[in-house]
C-alpha cells in the first residue's frame, strides 16, 4: 500500500483531475497516468480525498446527521408502540380476570377443570360475566354493534358424531367426522332463557367460546396523540382432546387495530403532532439526498469500471476477472441505498400512523428497525476510518 504522502499528492488541493482523450490511444502514457490517478482516487477513503484534493467528505458529514435523527425517530415510535404493546397485554389480562373463574396471576400451572359440574360451572360463569359487562368492567369495553345489533357470543361443541365409548368392555365404535353444535348469546340475555346445551363430554373434543369487544386507547391523549380504536376478537377454549379427564382452559385475544371514525380533542393542542410530522419529513428528506448523493457514486464507480476493464482488453487483450470487477461495486454504498429506501417507507408509513391513515405498528416497526440497523452498521465503517488513518478532521474547523 502506497504512503498516505503519496496519495494526498496524486492532485493539487482544489483541482480537478485531467480527462482522458479518448480520441488519442489508451497506450499514451498520459492517459495510462489519467486512469491510474482517477482509480486510485476512487479506493480514497473520505479522509484521504480531502487531503489530496480538500474535497469535504458531504456523505459522510450526511450519514452522521442522518444516524443521530433516525435513531431520534425509531426511539421516538419506539415509545409510541411501547403503549400500544402495554395496552394489548393489559387487556388480556384483565379478560383472563373477568372472564376465567378463579383466576390468579403468576399461575404457572395451565388453567384447567377436572368435573363435569366445574366445565358447566365455568361456561356459565362467562356468560354471566360478559352479559353484566356494563357493570363489572373498570376499562372503556363496548360490545360489537352490527348496525343497531349487538354481535352475539357462540358457543360451539366439537364432538366425535354417532360414536360411543365402553371402557369397561374395553370395547368403542367412533365415527371420524366431527359434529359442531353452537349456540348464540346476545348481551343482557337472561341467563335462565337461554336454551341448554348438553356436553358429550366422552366423545368430546372441544368448546369454544368466541366474542368481539371492543375499547378506545385513551393514555395516548396524555402525550398528544390521537387514540386508536381496537377489536378483541376472545376465544376461550376448552380443550378436552386428549380425553385424560383433564380440560385445559386457555383465553386467546386476536387484536386489531383500526381508525376511530369520529373523534374529536379539545383542550389539547396538535403541536407535537404537526411537529413530529415535520421531523419525518425531514428524515424523509435527508434519506433521498443520502440516497442520490451513494447513488450517483455507485454509478461513478461502475463507469469506472467500464474505463478500466475497456483499457485491460485494449491494451493487453486480456478479460478482467470478475473479482476485480466487482471491486468497483461499493457494498456500502449499496447498504446505505437500502437503509435509505427502508427508512423512506418506514417515515412515510409512521407519517400514516400518526395521523390516522393507517394502524400498521408492526410493519412501520420493521421497516424503521431494519434500516436503523443498516445505517448504523453504514456509518460505523465510515468512522473506522478516523481510527484506522488517524486523521484528524480538520475540515470541522474551517
Amino acid at each position: 500500500m502506497e504512503e498516505p504522502s503519496d496519495l494526498y499528492d496524486i492532485y493539487e488541493t482544489g483541482a480537478n483531475p485531467p480527462c482522458v482523450n479518448h480520441q488519442q490511444s489508451l497506450e499514451d502514457p498520459e492517459n495510462v497516468e489519467c486512469l491510474r490517478r482517477k482509480i486510485k482516487y476512487y479506493f480514497m477513503n473520505p479522509c484521504e480525498k480531502y487531503h489530496a484534493r480538500g474535497r469535504k467528505p458531504w456523505k459522510l458529514i450526511l450519514q452522521i446527521i442522518k444516524i443521530a435523527i433516525i435513531t431520534i425517530q425509531l426511539m421516538s415510535f419506539g415509545l409510541s408502540n411501547q403503549m400500544v404493546v402495554t395496552f394489548k397485554e393489559e387487556s388480556l389480562m384483565t379478560f383472563k380476570h373477568l372472564f376465567l373463574k378463579d383466576y390468579v396471576d403468576g399461575s404457572m400451572g395451565t388453567y384447567a377443570v377436572y368435573r363435569q359440574a366445574d366445565v358447566y360451572d365455568h361456561i356459565d360463569y362467562i356468560i354471566e360475566q360478559y352479559g353484566l359487562l356494563h357493570n363489572i368492567t373498570v376499562g372503556n369495553h363496548e360490545y360489537e354493534k352490527n348496525g343497531t345489533v349487538f354481535s352475539p357470543l357462540l358457543m360451539c361443541q366439537e364432538f366425535y358424531e354417532n360414536s360411543t365409548v365402553y371402557p369397561e368392555n374395553d370395547t368403542f365404535d367412533i365415527d371420524a367426522h366431527v359434529e359442531t353444535e353452537c349456540l348464540k348469546v346476545y348481551p343482557m340475555q337472561q341467563l335462565s332463557s337461554l336454551p341448554h346445551l348438553d356436553l358429550h363430554f366422552k366423545t368430546m373434543l372441544s368448546v369454544k367460546i368466541t366474542f368481539v369487544l371492543k375499547a378506545i386507547n385513551l393514555q395516548t391523549v396524555r402525550y398528544r396523540e390521537l387514540p386508536d380504536c381496537y377489536d378483541f376478537r376472545i376465544a376461550i377454549t376448552f380443550n378436552n382432546q386428549a380425553h385424560s379427564g383433564r380440560i385445559k382452559v386457555d383465553l386467546e385475544n386476536d387484536v386489531e387495530i383500526n381508525e376511530c371514525r369520529d373523534w374529536k380533542v379539545t383542550g389539547a393542542s396538535p403541536r407535537n403532532i404537526y411537529l413530529t410530522v415535520l421531523f419525518d419529513c425531514l428524515i424523509i428528506i435527508t434519506c433521498i439526498t443520502s440516497s442520490t448523493l451513494c447513488t450517483r457514486s455507485v454509478l461513478k464507480g461502475i463507469k469506472l469500471q467500464f474505463e478500466y476493464t475497456h483499457f485491460c482488453k485494449t491494451s493487453s487483450g486480456k478479460e478482467v476477472p470478475l473479482s476485480e470487477k466487482l471491486e468497483f461495486l461499493n457494498g456500502w454504498y449499496i447498504l446505505i441505498i437500502v437503509s435509505d429506501t427502508l427508512t423512506i417507507i418506514g417515515s412515510i408509513l409512521k407519517i400514516d400512523i400518526q395521523t390516522k391513515v393507517l394502524t400498521s405498528y408492526d410493519v412501520c416497526s420493521i421497516f424503521l428497525g431494519t434500516g436503523t440497523m443498516f445505517v448504523w452498521i453504514g456509518v460505523v465503517r465510515y468512522l473506522g476510518y478516523f481510527r484506522k488513518y488517524n486523521v484528524r478532521p480538520d475540515f470541522l474547523l474551517t
